[in-house]
């Protein structure tokens, strides 16, 4: 896993002019229900099976679905995605609210499935006016 990690922050590095990584994050496998309780403090959500992952800034650990497969184009941009909030972290970017750190995260994921003539809409159901409330600062 560690090799992958390091080729997908080479990429996003190359891609976006992010720094290298300095180190790697923790990637720890979970139940979606546990996921989504890492996420949101609880599992009891609503839709808590859609919570596919979650970068855990405090102690660098990006946190997978134990249903996460590294063979699945789709399953490899959910990493991608995650990848783009530890570079962050790493370059301390700051943003005006929790939705503006995701637009990065997004763009890059859109990037990677686009490569294997896929996207956010086809492998998730992220259609645009979804992705415009899940990266703009709406408070």
């Amino acid at each position: 896993m560690n090799e992958l990690v390091v080729a997908v922050s080479l990429w996003l590095s190359a891609l976006y002019g992010l720094p290298e990584m300095e180190a790697p994050p923790r990637v720890r496998f979970l139940e979606p229900r546990q996921v989504a309780a890492v996420r949101y403090g609880r599992a009891d959500i609503v839709h808590a099976d859609e919570v596919v992952a979650v970068y855990e800034p405090l102690t660098r650990t990006i946190v997978l679905s134990d249903r996460w497969r590294a063979d699945d184009v789709a399953d490899l941009s959910v990493l991608v995605h995650e990848l783009v909030h530890h570079l962050q972290r790493q370059v301390g970017a700051e943003h005006r609210c929790p939705e503006e750190g995701e637009a990065l995260a997004y763009e890059a994921q859109e990037r990677w499935l686009g490569q294997f003539g896929t996207s956010l809409e086809a492998a998730f159901g992220i259609d645009a006016f979804t992705l415009a409330m899940r990266t703009k600062c709406l408070w």
